[in-house]
């Protein structure tokens, strides 16, 4: 096979590499590149402005790689061979300024981001938010609405342009609590209180996963997140009322065994300050 032809064949090979990646990315659904919320897209513009400048350094030294290994192959008797060339000031320039450069560029983009989308910061907003308690379980997901006083296993409600302030804690192996069409995941660990704000931008049901390994049923470690209008919204809340289940901390002794892929659960009631209690139950008290 001539040199040409092997040539012709990688570049090829690449191009079509590109052409099935981008038809796979137009025809399929891909949660986190695909956001309905703020967070979610600003996170996904941070992530696609990172890559094309990554891509300014990577595709160069591949299409070079390919070059140089195709033109001082071994054959190629009529191409001139420098071993001893060591210096060039254009070239230093560029191979150490541009990365040096994209390097600088990424440090200031990660350096606002990291303060603009920091997940313990609230969102700016004229609409009251509404709070949600996140346990994580084996291998399930609890939710406490502490100001309905009511809760879900594996399933929550929002009204639309609402912010969504999620307190997060796990009573079980750590875990980590994610709707990747609305924004990043933050890890839920025993005896930790971690935050999460979140806002949807349309109306919608979106999965919510655990992107954290933690044992057996950790496949089945998802859940519903439905972004509706206000109307529904209260109105779901009022059918969650009567539910004929409570939540006491007798029934969350119950809950809390482990089990896998649980249905969709509601309680009317909760317990005062269940989350409180599952928070601090692993700390340990002082002694007197």
């Amino acid at each position: 096979m001539s040199n040409k032809i092997r040539v012709a064949l990688i570049t090829i090979a690449l191009i079509g590499t590109v052409l099935l990646s981008a038809f796979y990315m137009m025809n399929h659904n891909i949660p986190v590149l695909q956001p309905k919320g703020m967070i979610g897209m600003q996170q996904r513009d941070l992530l696609v402005i990172c890559t094309l400048l990554m891509c300014i350094v990577v595709i160069p030294v591949f299409v070079i790689m390919i070059f140089f290994s195709w033109k001082y192959h071994e054959g190629r008797k009529s191409e001139k061979h420098s071993p001893d060339w060591d210096h060039n000031v254009l070239a230093e320039c560029v191979w150490w300024g541009v990365p040096f450069i994209i390097v600088v560029i990424l440090a200031v983009i990660t350096w606002r981001s990291t303060h603009e989308l920091n997940p313990f910061k609230p969102l700016d907003s004229d609409v009251k938010p509404i709070v949600i308690q996140a346990v994580a379980l084996d291998w399930k997901w609890l939710f406490i609405y502490p100001e309905q006083g009511i809760a879900t296993v594996n399933y929550i409600q929002f009204p639309v342009d609402t912010p969504l302030n999620f307190e997060i804690t796990a009573d079980a192996p750590m875990n980590s609590f994610w709707i990747p069409q609305l924004g990043g995941q933050i890890y839920a660990m025993p005896a930790m209180r971690t935050k999460l704000h979140l806002i949807a931008n349309e109306e919608g049901e979106f999965r919510g996963c655990s992107s954290n390994i933690s044992g057996e049923g950790f496949a089945g470690m998802y859940f519903k997140a439905v972004a509706s209008s206000d109307s529904e919204y209260r109105a779901w809340v009022s059918s969650v009322k009567e539910s004929s289940r409570s939540l006491s901390r007798a029934a969350y002794d119950q809950l809390v065994s482990p089990s896998q892929y649980d249905p969709v659960t509601y309680y009317s009631k909760v317990e005062r300050d269940l989350f409180d209690y599952i928070v601090m139950k692993y700390m340990q008290m002082p002694e007197s």
